[in-house]
């Protein structure tokens, strides 16, 4: 079959949260075609290119959600009719974000109405930055019974809304919805995550009768709650956009054919926001269970004397509770120590200065020990970087650990405690995301921002060798029966063929005949054997995998194809 496989700032390109998983279920599902429509973030992202892309991918097309809008997209300014249409779609779409309570209904009607006018006259990104969509977005925020929090906007706080709708709305207008070629040809739509990435999939569901499948590894609602609260904007233009990207969860959510939630956290976030209970099916994330599996297996336990906790260091992970923690454990414990590995460099300022706030707060707890914050050796507490001598690997850095500590405050699925588990080791853990769900009775679990609990749960585990090894077996056990690639790729093929059995049957354009009947023989098997006697071409059908290598791809802009593979 084929499917429309749907990103957002993740797969193909090198950087994104969606890039790992999506190229193993590309890659491990390798019966099926993929056609990939990824939406960019930033131009940094566009540049670091793309992943190496396998032959199942046989489209892949872009589109950026950052910089002005293409100008074949939003250049065209409207005649009276169109504008007349717009304003009429784009009052329904205000009045439901503007609204005191649930208005999925006007919310769809104005998101699907301005989407036929983009799809049928263009220039939709300049009608929504227009002054006609600035005069609708303030009678809506100053109707009767508008939510408290957009009542007090004003012309900038509008004008700033209007930018962050059209970048949202922006797949709207793309040229992806062709019955021959695009979206509307495809057996099933993908989506890698909600919110925008599931626009194209709400479209070809709603004007092809495409099937929508959402998978969700880290609620992208929830995600824009948390970035929202650090933005530059104003509190009327925050609670604007959290209103549009509630309303667009529950529509994404209501007609999709089925939601796949990464863990039972997830999975309660979108029950919140609407999604029906008979919908949603667990499918959690793999991981390479073979890349860990030398430690796993080894008889050494890593030393005992040694707490080691591995992520990106950020506020989210309280390093300085752990290190609060640890504290109390060195007092009891003179010869333990804690190795501080971060899996990735500093993204941000932020990153950087709470990683110097941590290395300051260690020096000065142990004055006397930690000379040298970033050695490994007499001191008690030392930061290091993944690939770095002393933990070249990540393997490396597991293998050390007595017991591997996760100190999160915030956390969606804890890949790092998988990680530790597959590798054989016993782990103390803050209750917080889907940490108690991974765990399952194989690790021990304290409250979060608890040093004290923290500390007291490492001391049990450091002092008892015997326990330490029943746990850390238990957790690898775990594992690989629930966390692994096989797993996961075992329950979206089912799912592929689950809903394709409940779609109608759809055929390609060049396979029926003027009657509207099927052709005979229209594809015969030599057509997918390699040789020169095949080539369905540029002329509507697809040229096989092997006729085009990767190099053919080439970054385009908005709406266009990148290649076909």
């Amino acid at each position: 079959m084929r499917i429309g496989l749907l990103t957002e700032g993740g797969y193909p390109y090198t950087t994104g949260e969606s890039r790992l998983w999506c190229d193993r279920l590309v890659r491990g599902l390798a019966q099926h075609e993929f056609d990939l429509y990824a939406l960019s973030r930033s131009a940094r992202q566009e540049d670091g290119g793309w992943v190496p892309l396998p032959h199942q991918v046989q489209r892949v097309r872009t589109a950026p959600l950052w910089g002005p809008a293409d100008e074949g997209l939003g250049g065209r300014a409207y005649g009276r009719r169109e504008r007349r249409r717009f304003v009429t779609c784009f009052k329904e779409l205000a009045a439901a974000l503007c609204g005191p309570g649930e208005s999925g209904a006007g919310f769809a009607e104005g998101l699907y109405g301005l989407a036929e006018l983009g799809g049928e006259h263009g220039g939709l990104p300049a009608a929504l930055r227009s002054e006609a969509a600035v005069r609708a977005l303030e009678s809506a925020c100053r109707a009767g019974g508008a939510r408290g929090g957009v009542h007090g906007a004003t012309v900038p706080d509008h004008l700033a809304f209007a930018d962050q709708l059209e970048r949202a709305l922006r797949p709207l207008s793309l040229d992806w919805y062709g019955e021959v070629g695009g979206l509307g040809a495809v057996d099933l739509c993908h989506a890698a995550s909600g919110g925008t990435a599931a626009l194209p999939g709400l479209l070809a569901k709603r004007f092809f009768g495409v099937p929508l499948l959402v998978t969700e590894y880290g609620v992208q609602l929830r995600a824009h709650y948390l970035a929202a609260a650090d933005a530059p904007l104003s509190a009327p233009v925050r609670a604007l956009l959290a209103a549009f990207h509630g309303c667009l969860a529950a529509e994404v959510y209501r007609q999709a054919a089925l939601i796949t939630p990464g863990n039972t956290h997830a999975r309660r976030w979108q029950e919140r926001c609407g999604a029906e209970r008979a919908k949603l099916r667990t499918v959690y994330p793999g991981m390479e269970a073979e890349r860990f599996a030398a430690v796993g297996e080894s008889a050494d336990s890593g030393d005992p004397r040694t707490l080691v906790w591995v992520g990106r260091i950020e506020p989210a992970k309280d390093l300085v509770g752990l290190l609060h923690a640890f504290a109390e454990v060195r007092s009891q414990e003179p010869e333990a120590r804690l190795r501080i590995v971060s899996s990735s460099p500093a993204r941000a300022a932020e990153s950087a200065t709470y990683r110097a706030h941590c290395e300051a707060l260690a020096a000065q707890l142990f004055p006397d020990e930690a000379a040298d914050a970033h050695a490994v050796g007499d001191n008690p507490v030392s930061f290091e970087d993944l690939g770095g001598p002393y933990a070249p690997d990540l393997t490396d850095a597991y293998a050390a650990a007595g017991v591997v500590v996760l100190s999160s405050v915030v956390e969606g699925f804890p890949v790092g405690l998988v990680e530790a588990m597959l590798c054989g080791r016993a782990t103390v853990s803050t209750d917080v995301g889907a940490v108690v769900e991974v765990i399952g009775g194989t690790g021990l679990v304290v409250p979060p921002r608890n040093p004290r609990a923290l500390a007291d749960a490492c001391l049990a585990l450091l002092r008892d060798p015997a326990r330490r090894e029943r746990l850390g077996a238990a957790a690898r056990a775990r594992a690989l029966e629930l966390f692994t690639v096989e797993q996961n790729l075992a329950a979206f093929r089912g799912i592929y063929l689950e809903l394709i059995s409940h779609a109608p049957v759809r055929r390609e354009a060049e396979t029926v005949g003027a009657d509207g009947e099927p052709l005979p023989f229209a594809h015969p098997a030599e057509a997918y054997v390699p040789g020169h006697w095949t080539g369905r071409g540029p002329g509507g059908a697809t040229t096989p995998a092997w006729a085009h290598p990767v190099g053919a791809y080439a970054a385009t802009g908005a709406g266009r194809v990148d290649g076909h593979v």
